[in-house]
């Protein structure tokens, strides 16, 4: 591990321990019978079967990612099988489960290589599925802001809604800042680098590659109906994720719990954001984000919201990494020398690019 990863690791760990500390500084009289005792409740048959129903869901998820990830082939690569991209799809999302940020790198490198491409290319289409990713969940939540009724019974709806439509803001810049690339993408990589090579590290080379790499990925969709199906995988696999989250937050039986899944929107984006900050194989952001929402804003008692952040992490993030080692296995996949070799690969794309 290189000093700058020390580096981002300690500061990642001294955020997590501060809001931890805070987090349970305000928790000074929790009770930990209760926790476990509404743990348990997980147990019981109705439990078992909610929680059982979220994780299918979620690997029903994975599979939409390989098939939305095909559609980007097209063009290349006209007969590739959502099949057969599905499992290096389940093992980058195990990558990236128990090595955080380092292993997103894995999914692309794999699918690079099953089927015969460029790694540069499938950084392309990583980064334009992430644009789809946040579009498909902001058209989810204007809809439950402005649509739903019952996010209009939340004491924050007015800081539901602006989130919304804060957003919605960011996705239309996006959208215009793709248009842009997709026109004069090689001239804005070129203005960058011209602006900003002379500064140390080669940060203006670094952007400019980004720049063409975005440009790469959106040649990727072909035409118009290329696009709509793209949306239409992404809108449903993001559907797939919010009842994936109800199921968890059902699986309690408690009243505190039902919330209506408009609602849970909410839940999802606080996770969300929650998971910017996190540390391999454990999290911590995300966790601790979820639990805030669920004390703060739903008003469930500080114990259950602990207790269903935790199941909610271990669901939605964890639960694929069964299932990623032994197709890993399978394969004879180390997945340890596979982030290795794809952050080199990474490094390697960074240094050839034209100046």
């Amino acid at each position: 591990m290189n000093k700058k990863k020390i580096l981002l690791y300690g500061v990642g760990l001294a955020i997590l321990a501060a809001l931890v500390y805070i987090q349970f500084r305000h928790w000074s009289e929790f009770d930990w019978p209760t926790f476990w005792k509404d743990g348990r409740r997980l147990g019981q048959v109705p439990g078992i079967f909610h929680l059982l129903h979220a994780i299918a869901l979620i690997y029903l998820a994975y599979v939409m990612r390989a098939i939305r990830w095909k559609i980007f082939l097209k063009p290349v690569r006209p007969n590739a099988s959502w099949w057969k991209l599905t499992a290096p799809t389940i093992v980058g999302f195990t990558g990236l489960a128990l090595f955080g940020r380092p292993g997103e790198m894995i999914r692309p490198y794999l699918i690079a290589r099953r089927e015969d491409l460029p790694f540069s290319s499938q950084l392309a289409v990583w980064a334009i599925e992430r644009i789809f990713d946040v579009g498909a969940f902001t058209v989810l939540l204007i809809a439950a802001a402005f649509l739903a009724t019952a996010p209009k019974r939340l004491a924050y709806y007015g800081s539901f809604r602006e989130a919304g439509l804060l957003l919605c803001a960011m996705v239309a810049g996006l959208a215009f800042g793709a248009f842009a690339v997709h026109r004069s993408g090689e001239g804005i990589a070129q203005w960058v680098e011209n602006k900003l090579g002379h500064l140390a590290s080669g940060v203006g080379q670094k952007i400019a590659m980004r720049v063409r790499e975005f440009r790469d990925g959106l040649n990727t969709i072909h035409s118009f109906g290329s696009f709509l199906q793209i949306v239409a995988v992404s809108i449903i696999m993001w559907c797939m994720i919010a009842v994936c989250y109800k199921e968890v937050t059902h699986a309690y039986g408690q009243e505190a719990l039902e919330i209506p899944q408009t609602q849970i929107l909410l839940l999802m984006g606080s996770s969300m954001v929650g998971s910017l900050i996190q540390l391999p194989g454990v999290g911590g952001g995300s966790q601790l984000a979820t639990i805030a929402a669920l004390e703060h804003l739903f008003g469930v008692p500080k114990e259950m919201a602990a207790s269903c952040g935790i199941t909610l992490w271990l669901v939605t993030f964890v639960s694929v990494v069964p299932l990623g080692l032994a197709l890993a296995h399978r394969e004879r996949i180390s997945l340890s020398a596979i982030s290795k070799e794809s952050r080199k690969q990474e490094v390697d794309v960074e240094g050839h690019q034209p100046k």
